[in-house]
């Protein structure tokens, strides 16, 4: 589990839907968080899955932290795995590639928010 950066960005990456259980068809969902990357974006209701990643926090102004996307595919690289021909590693589909020491955030420096 993310702890988020206040209550509200919390209950808006944990939105769940009774009418549409894809987020991007629900008028209501705001946030997507991609917890593998740790990427935050606001969802655009265009009928497709884009969001537009945003650096602070639209509720509480806190900056969030930065996208691991860079290393997820480093990560990947190191280990000899093209996520585009191979299996990807179950560890690699959320954020246990990162709380896991599979890739240390603590020796990059990168603040991270914290799991539990």
């Amino acid at each position: 589990m993310i702890d988020h950066c206040c209550a509200e960005m919390t209950r808006q990456t944990d939105w769940r839907c009774r009418v549409h259980p894809d987020v991007f068809a629900c008028p209501d969902a705001l946030v997507r968080f991609e917890p593998k990357f740790r990427e935050y974006g606001l969802i655009v209701h265009d009928g497709g899955t884009a969001s537009r990643e945003i650096a602070f926090c639209p509720w509480c102004g806190a900056r969030l932290p930065p996208s691991q996307r860079d290393r997820w595919f480093d990560a990947l690289e190191a280990r000899g795995i093209d996520p585009w021909e191979d299996e990807v590693p179950p560890e690699f589909e959320d954020d246990r590639w990162l709380r896991e020491g599979v890739a240390d955030p603590v020796s990059s420096g990168e603040d991270l928010p914290r799991s539990h």
